[in-house]
C-alpha cells in the first residue's frame, strides 16, 4: 500500500471538485464518501452539482474561515492511498477503517480526539481511496504534522501484514524524492516518457561520474544540454546549483528549477565536494604499466581495466564490514560511465541498471577513509575514452566488465540484505537482473566463437584441457557443455599464448567463491581472458580440422593449426601477481 502525501495553499472546493469529478481522463466511477470526521458529513455521491460539493467543501474548512485573517498559508492536507496490482479488493468498511488509521498515525484526528482536524475519505476507484483535512483542528490550533509521511509509511506497512496485502519494503528516509502526480500528468502532458525530475538525476549522477573537480562536474551538465544555474554567497563563493531540462516552463514561462538535493540527497553539492575530495579520479593508468595494444580501442582497454579494479571491489563486499558502504558508491559511478558509452545493443539495460543500482549507493551507514579513487578514476577513463561500438574488441571488453558488475550487484545485494537494507537489496538484485541481459548481449559473439573453438579442437588436446579443469574445479563441477567448450578454447589459447593452463584457471577459480556466479563458466573465462592479456573477442577458427579414427588428419593441413605442447611453458614476465 503506497500512502501519498501532499499539502497545498487552497481551501477545500477544489480537492473536492477533483475528488467527486469524472476525473482528467473519466476514470473515476461511483465517487462517494467511506468515512468522515464525524461520520455525518454530506455525500455528494457519483456526478454531483456544484451546489453538493460546495456544501461538503463548507463544513471542512469552517475551522479555517474561523480564524480568518489568521489562518495558515497551507490549509488543506491530502493523502492517497492506494493497493499493489494484484492486491485483493478491499470493501467500503476496510477502506474506512484503513482511513481512520491513517489520520490518526499522523496526527490529523487522534483516536477519540473530539477537536481533531476535518477529514474525509472519497472512494473513486476500487484500489484506492483520498484522505483530504484542513489542517486547523476544531478547536483553532493547528495540526501538528511532525514526520507525517514517515509515519504514514510506518502504518502502511502493518496493514499491508495484518489486511493480507503485498508487503513493500520499509524505507529508512534515504531515497531520492519522487516525482509527484502533477509532475508524472505534465509529462504525459508533453510528451515526455518520464518526468523532468527523473532526466535530470540520471543527467547529474552521469555528469558526476568520474569528474576530478566541481568545475569538470559543472561543465559536464552543461555539455550534457541542461540549464545550470550557480547559487552564491555575498562574498562570491558557491553554495549550491540548480538544474533544469531546456523547455519546461511553468505557466509564466519561466524554466523550473531542481536543486540538486531535491535530486536525491547525495546530489546536494555539499555532498558531492566530499566525494570529489575525499577521493579525487585521476586518469587510468594502463594495467602493469604497459604500452597500449594498437589492436585494442581506447574504450576496450578502459573496461578491461575496470574489470580488474572491479573483481577487487568484490573482496570488499565479501568482508562485510562498513567500508563497503563507499565502494557501492564508486561502483554505482562506474555504471553510470558504463551506462553514457555504451553501444545501442546494450545501452537499455545498462541505463536500467544504473538507474536501480543508484538506491543501493545510499544508506545510513557511513564507511570512514574509505578508499573509492581506484573506482573514481575507472569511471573517469571510460567517460574519457568515449563511446564503445559493441563488437570485435569494445564488444568482448564490455562483456568481460559486465561479468563482474553482475557480481557486485548481486555481493550488494548480501551486503543489504544482512543489515536490513530493504529497499537497497531489492534495487541491487534488479540491477543484477538488467546487467545479466546486458551481458549476455554483449558476451553472445565472443562466446559463441569460444564454443565453437571448442568443439573443434583435436580430440587428444580436449582431454588435457577437460582433465585439467576436472583437477583444478572438481569432480563436483557441471557446466554445461557449451561451458566447457568455451572454457577448453580459453585454456587452448592461452597455452598457445605461452601460460600454463592449470597456473591460469588456478589462478582465476581462487578469486572468490563461484556459487553466487551467474555463469561461474563465463566469470571464469573472462578473468583467464583479463589476466593472461588475451584478445576479449577472439579470432574463430578458420577451418575445423577432421581426423580419422587412428587420430591422422587426413588431406592437408588445417590453415589455423595447434602448435604442439610445449614441454615448458613461456612465461610471461608482464603477468599480474596472482591476488588470492
Amino acid at each position: 500500500m503506497i500512502p501519498k502525501i501532499r499539502t497545498g495553499t487552497d481551501r477545500a472546493f477544489p480537492l473536492i471538485d477533483y475528488l467527486f469529478g469524472p476525473g482528467k481522463h473519466e476514470e473515476h466511477t461511483n465517487q462517494h464518501l467511506v468515512a468522515s470526521w464525524n461520520n455525518f458529513a454530506p455525500d455528494p455521491g457519483p456526478n454531483p452539482d456544484r451546489h453538493q460539493v460546495a456544501k461538503l467543501a463548507n463544513q471542512l474548512d469552517q475551522p479555517v474561515k474561523a480564524l480568518g485573517q489568521q489562518a495558515p498559508a497551507t490549509r488543506i492536507w491530502h493523502c492517497s492511498l492506494r493497493t499493489a496490482p494484484g492486491d485483493r479488493r478491499l470493501d467500503d468498511a476496510e477502506w474506512a477503517t484503513i482511513a481512520r488509521r491513517i489520520v490518526h498515525a499522523t496526527g490529523i484526528a487522534p483516536e477519540s480526539d473530539t477537536t481533531a482536524c476535518r477529514w474525509i475519505a472519497v472512494r473513486h476507484a476500487d484500489d484506492h481511496i483520498h484522505i483530504a483535512a484542513t489542517l486547523v483542528r476544531q478547536d483553532g490550533r493547528l495540526a501538528n504534522l511532525s514526520f507525517d509521511k514517515r509515519k504514514a509509511q510506518a502504518e502502511a506497512r502493518l496493514i499491508e501484514k495484518e489486511y493480507g496485502l503485498r508487503q513493500l519494503n520499509p524505507g529508512d528516509g534515504t531515497a531520492a524524492k519522487n516525482p509527484t502526480s502533477q509532475e508524472h500528468f505534465k509529462a504525459e502532458r508533453t510528451g515526455r516518457t518520464e518526468p523532468p525530475r527523473e532526466t535530470l538525476r540520471e543527467a547529474v549522477r552521469q555528469a558526476l561520474a568520474g569528474a576530478d573537480n566541481e568545475q569538470e562536474f559543472f561543465t559536464r551538465l552543461r555539455e550534457a544540454g541542461l540549464r545550470v544555474k550557480l547559487r552564491h554567497a555575498p562574498s562570491g563563493d558557491v553554495l549550491g546549483y540548480n538544474v533544469a531540462l531546456p523547455g519546461d516552463r511553468n505557466r509564466a514561462g519561466e524554466p523550473i528549477w531542481f536543486p540538486g538535493s531535491k535530486l536525491a540527497p547525495d546530489l546536494s553539492l555539499p555532498r558531492i565536494r566530499r566525494r570529489l575530495d575525499a577521493a579525487p579520479a585521476t586518469a587510468t593508468p594502463e594495467p602493469d604499466d604497459r604500452p597500449a595494444r594498437a589492436d585494442r580501442s581506447a574504450p576496450a582497454r578502459r573496461r578491461r581495466d575496470a574489470a580488474g579494479i572491479a573483481e577487487r571491489t568484490l573482496a570488499v563486499l565479501d568482508q562485510d564490514d562498513d567500508e563497503a558502504a563507499a565502494q557501492l558508491v564508486g561502483a554505482g559511478e562506474l555504471l553510470d560511465a558504463l551506462a553514457q558509452t555504451s553501444p545501442a545493443a546494450t545501452r537499455t539495460e545498462l541505463r536500467a541498471a544504473a538507474r536501480a543500482f543508484d538506491r543501493a549507493t545510499r544508506s545510513h551507514v557511513r564507511a570512514e577513509n574509505a578508499d573509492i579513487r581506484a573506482l573514481r578514476s575507472a569511471a573517469r577513463g571510460i567517460v574519457h575514452a568515449g563511446s564503445a561500438l559493441g563488437r570485435g574488441e569494445d564488444g568482448g571488453a564490455t562483456a568481460m566488465v559486465l561479468s563482474t558488475l553482475v557480481m557486485v550487484t548481486l555481493a550488494a545485494a548480501r551486503w543489504h540484505s544482512a543489515r536490513g537494507h530493504a529497499q537497497q537489496a531489492a534495487a541491487s538484485r534488479q540491477a543484477a537482473d538488467h546487467l545479466c541481459i546486458a551481458y549476455q548481449q554483449a558476451a553472445a559473439s565472443p562466446i559463441r566463437t569460444m564454443r565453437e573453438a571448442g568443439r573443434i579442437l583435436p580430440a587428444a588436446e580436449r582431454r588435457r584441457h577437460d582433465t585439467t579443469i576436472r583437477t583444478v574445479l572438481g569432480d563436483d563441477w557441471r557446466p554445461s557443455a557449451p561451458g566447457r567448450d568455451a572454457l577448453a578454447a580459453v585454456l587452448a589459447e592461452a597455452e598457445r599464448a605461452g601460460h600454463d593452463p592449470k597456473a591460469l584457471l588456478e589462478e582465476a577459480a581462487s578469486w572468490r567463491e563461484l556459487d553466487t556466479a551467474h555463469s561461474r563458466d563465463g566469470v571464469l573465462v573472462w578473468r583467464i581472458r583479463r589476466v593472461a592479456d588475451l584478445p576479449a573477442s577472439p579470432e574463430p577458427p578458420l577451418q575445423a580440422p577432421t581426423t580419422t579414427r587412428n587420430g591422422a588428419k587426413p588431406g592437408r593441413p588445417a590453415q589455423n593449426p595447434v602448435p604442439p605442447e610445449p614441454a615448458q611453458p613461456a612465461i610471461d614476465p608482464h603477468r599480474p601477481t596472482p591476488r588470492r
